[in-house]
C-alpha cells in the first residue's frame, strides 16, 4: 500500500460504521501511514537466526503433580454438619 488518504480511512470509518469528522480522518490518515512506514523498516530486519514464537514470553507449567494423598474422612466431614442423616448432609427441601 502507498499512502493512506483520508478517503481511505473515511471508506473504513463508514464500514465498521464510525462517524468521523475530516480533522480526525486526517490524523487518522497520518498515524495509518506512520504506522506502515515503520512496518515495512521491520522486513528488512535479518531475522535468519531467531526461532520462531508463537507467545512473547516462554510459558511453563507452574502446577504441581497430581499425587493423590490421604484426605479427610467421612466423619469428619460430617462432625460440623448441622443435620446428617445415614452419612451424608441433610438439607431443606427446595421442591414439593
Amino acid at each position: 500500500m502507498e499512502k493512506v488518504t483520508k478517503d481511505d480511512v473515511k471508506k473504513i470509518a463508514h464500514a465498521v460504521r464510525i462517524a468521523l469528522s475530516d480533522e480526525e480522518a486526517e490524523m487518522y490518515a497520518k498515524e495509518l501511514g506512520t504506522t506502515i512506514a515503520n512496518t515495512k523498516k521491520l522486513n528488512e530486519l535479518n531475522t535468519d537466526d531467531v526461532t520462531p514464537t508463537t507467545h512473547g514470553i516462554i510459558l511453563e507449567n507452574v502446577m504441581r503433580e497430581d499425587e493423590p494423598k490421604q484426605s479427610i474422612t467421612q466423619e469428619e466431614a460430617l462432625k460440623n454438619a448441622p443435620d446428617q442423616q445415614d452419612g451424608h448432609f441433610k438439607v431443606p427441601s427446595i421442591m414439593e
